[in-house]
């Protein structure tokens, strides 16, 4: 499935409860100031629904091919060069690029690169265990392409944020009709087999190397400690 073919499935009937579900997540998990700055790799159209570019002024959303809401920052640009310096960014979003992209490694490695420590990143994902997503990806791929699909499951993206010193703070999962919390530790629940698609929020945690100094030897010496007089213990004799 293309990823044009992916932002007008998000206009079908079930795509839209699908697109109403994470823009709702969405709009709850953008926590950070509307001064600090947020990049977006993927565009969708619809922006607008969880995130007010006026207020965002430093919302900035990276795509070679689709357009995004006409009031965002757009930056025609690979998914896998992101023209940011190191350490610069407050908050990444990833809407559904993983699954169409060939460099998934390549792409969270230079998310972690553009992310301040403690940044912030969001990732949202199609389960490859669900038998509706995996049908309708049969039904809209292009001619050539495989027939089964580049899908990552939510557990293996926990594996590679964990190799990349990211701490998951929340995960959780849409099925057209509800949103379901799923475990952030990668524990498999029956839900997640069930699943249309998940969110992922983590942290970027930056651990630090405190280097330690050799430790001098000291030759023992003998201190002189002061000779207290003993308490004595008699008791008092009020007659005496």
């Amino acid at each position: 499935m293309h990823r044009k073919i992916l932002v007008d499935w998000f206009y079908t009937p079930k795509g839209r409860l699908l697109k109403n579900q994470e823009a709702a997540y969405l709009k709850q998990s953008i926590t950070v100031s509307c001064k600090q700055v947020i990049v977006q790799i993927g565009a969708l159209g619809w922006e607008d629904e969880y995130i007010d570019c006026s207020t965002y002024e430093q919302f900035y959303v990276l795509d070679d091919e689709q357009p995004a809401w006409y009031e965002t920052k757009q930056i025609r640009s690979l998914s896998y060069i992101l023209p940011f310096k190191p350490e610069m960014v407050d908050l990444v979003i990833l809407p559904h690029i993983l699954e169409f992209s060939a460099n998934k490694h390549e792409i969270l490695r230079k998310v972690d690169r553009i992310l301040k420590p403690e940044g912030k990143l969001i990732i949202l994902g199609f389960n490859p265990w669900n038998a509706y997503i995996n049908l309708q990806y049969i039904k809209y791929r292009e001619k050539g392409a495989p027939w089964i699909p580049s899908l990552v499951g939510r557990a293996k993206i926990l594996d590679w944020l964990n190799l990349l010193n990211f701490e998951v703070d929340i995960a959780a999962g849409f099925n057209f009709d509800k949103v379901a919390t799923l475990a952030s530790d990668g524990k498999k629940r029956k839900q997640e087999f069930f699943v249309a698609a998940y969110a992922v929020k983590a942290i970027k945690r930056c651990y630090r190397l405190i280097p330690l100094t050799p430790v001098k030897k000291y030759s023992q010496k003998l201190a002189m400690a002061k000779i207290i007089k003993p308490v004595n213990n008699e008791k008092y004799d009020e007659n005496s």
